[in-house]
């Protein structure tokens, strides 16, 4: 009976152990692959939550604002000199007078001024670019366009809005005509033509006073500032220009003054406006290249 017994278990023994051995490898192959979905779930939830940085702006560094877009045939439009000025004094001027800069990637800027008997003109062209130091938070266009919208408040300038759509006026019904009432004493009768009212004696209309206003079309985002100083009994009146845009993350300000020498002479609006203008689009497009 004992070795029947012993011989029974000598054969079950090998086919006990045997099947632990698959269980234990069928548990290690699944620890393994559970262990790799784990992992490989937790990396994609922490990288789910993390947001990717903005990127950079389109602008990494900035151009000498004594060339860029300010060419001479321009300049001398906008800063005349007397012809008797001579060539290398007027090549000087033309040359303009860079700003003293720290950072000449972040803020730079050039000044020219040019005075003849009649006046005196004063330019000035400044670039700044703006930079997020958090770009997880802010990017460098929405950091710019922060600063420009300072630009804008400080300036007690409304931002653009849509134009109201027009109501339509309700049509109403035709009233009666009024009755005839017998003309006065002294009256011409029916059919009798009046005299004509003599015309108005024609006034010379005043110069036409453009303003500060948001600008369209110009850049990312415009806005001018058009400032005249108060008139005096011996002081002209000068003019200023400031014509300020974005473009992406640099924000540019062309500024641009008109002093006559004697008083009574007033700088027009439009003109000075114009030129400012002109070249402001000069600068977006020395950008855009």
């Amino acid at each position: 009976m004992d070795v029947q017994r012993k011989a029974a278990v000598r054969r079950v023994l090998p086919g006990i152990a045997m099947f632990a051995a698959l269980a234990a490898g069928a548990g290690a192959l699944t620890g393994c692959t559970g262990g790799g979905k784990a992992g490989g779930g937790s990396d994609a939830k922490g990288g789910g939550n993390q947001a990717a940085p903005a990127q950079p702006g389109k602008y990494r560094s900035l151009p000498s604002p004594c060339r860029a877009g300010v060419e001479s045939k321009r300049l001398k439009g906008m800063l005349p000199v007397p012809d008797t000025l001579p060539t290398p004094q007027r090549d000087q001027l033309y040359a303009g007078v860079a700003d003293p800069s720290y950072d000449g990637d972040r803020h730079v800027g050039c000044r020219w001024n040019a005075q003849t008997p009649e006046e005196t003109r004063l330019l000035s062209v400044v670039f700044e670019r703006v930079v997020s130091y958090d770009r997880s938070v802010t990017s460098d266009d929405d950091k710019a366009r922060q600063v420009y919208v300072r630009r804008v408040t400080d300036a007690h300038l409304p931002f653009p809005s849509p134009s109201p759509t027009p109501t339509p006026t309700p049509t109403s019904s035709a009233a009666p005509p009024a009755a005839a009432t017998p003309p006065a004493a002294g009256a011409p009768a029916p059919g009798a033509s009046a005299p004509a009212p003599a015309a108005p004696t024609p006034t010379p209309s005043a110069p036409v006073e453009l303003g500060s206003r948001v600008l369209e079309g110009l850049g990312t985002e415009a806005f001018i500032e058009d400032k005249l100083s108060p008139a005096g009994a011996s002081a002209a009146q000068s003019r200023t220009v400031r014509i300020v845009f974005r473009t992406s993350n640099v924000i540019v300000t062309v500024e641009y003054s008109v002093q006559p020498a004697l008083p009574g002479v007033v700088p027009p609006s439009g003109e000075t406006q114009d030129r400012a203008r002109q070249l402001a689009q000069a600068l977006v497009e020395r950008f855009n290249e």
